[in-house]
């Protein structure tokens, strides 16, 4: 699934470029997890301002209204002056007088979804339950640590939650608590202040370097220029289950958490 690094980096892919287009025509395909809200028809003629994101949905702002865009479990997005013509795993296609830009999801759990503004009940039911940006300035430690203190879940399942924090996925989860020594089955609320400001720091560094390697590439995320990242590579402990631990050569271990999975050192991760 795309993530919170993926997203920004997909914006980021596209969004210099659209900035200022008219809207010339918009196409749906299939339905997709969520309806448009609108006859798409009625975006011609409007102009996009800006792309946005807010955890892992990315904002396409207009003159009127703003399309709220999630690439679910594997979608993603294209923008070119050109594109072939549609397939069938093209669900959404936005044409303007800068390109096109299209949503690619073969398992269709993505979305496309027309709200008036993002005070809207249409925005608010999809962006109001999310916590806090943590790449942003109001991303505050003693915040976090606050947040922290009344979960009694497991740490990995509370980041996981996207409340306290949003858009800290599966694979940044695994390296942020490998990176503050925790063990991702610890209780939240038990993570003393100084151990949740080291947490707080290595979210904040893991998101920042996977954006500047463009993300993770596990199967088929491409960015909206076509190109993938390389993150996993520089992964200490995902997808590494059985191999030495860059820092201790202990082998990683993988359990299951939620139905994900969860890798660790058990020497670099006591508690």
């Amino acid at each position: 699934m795309p993530e919170l690094p993926e997203v920004e980096v997909t914006r980021l892919s596209f969004a210099d470029r659209i900035a200022g287009a008219r809207v010339l025509s918009a196409r749906i395909g299939k339905p997709l997890r969520w309806a448009l809200g609108c006859d798409p028809q009625e975006l011609t003629g409007r102009q996009v301002l800006r792309v946005g994101r807010r955890g892992k949905y990315l904002l396409v702002e207009l003159d009127d209204g703003l399309l709220l865009v999630h690439l679910g479990m594997s979608g993603s997005l294209a923008f070119a002056d050109t594109l072939p013509p549609a397939g069938p795993h093209d669900h959404f296609e936005l044409v303007t007088d800068r390109g096109v830009l299209r949503l690619h999801d073969p398992r269709r759990f993505g979305a496309v979804v027309f709200a008036p503004d993002q005070a809207s009940a249409e925005a608010q039911k999809l962006l109001g339950h999310l916590g806090v940006e943590p790449l942003s300035e109001d991303f505050d430690p003693m915040r976090f640590y606050a947040g922290l203190h009344v979960r009694n879940a497991a740490i990995k399942q509370v980041l996981l939650a996207g409340d306290v924090v949003v858009g800290v996925g599966n694979i940044y989860c695994s390296e942020a608590l490998f990176g503050a020594g925790i063990r991702p089955t610890m209780k939240a609320a038990k993570i003393s202040r100084p151990r949740a400001e080291r947490l707080w720091r290595a979210i904040r560094e893991v998101l920042a370097r996977a954006v500047e390697a463009g993300g993770s590439t596990l199967r088929d995320f491409q960015s909206a220029e076509g190109k993938g990242g390389y993150f996993q590579l520089q992964a200490m402990v995902y997808g590494r289950e059985g191999l030495p631990c860059h820092v201790c050569a202990t082998p990683i271990r993988a359990i299951r958490q939620g139905q994900r999975s969860t890798f660790f050192c058990p020497h670099c991760q006591k508690s």
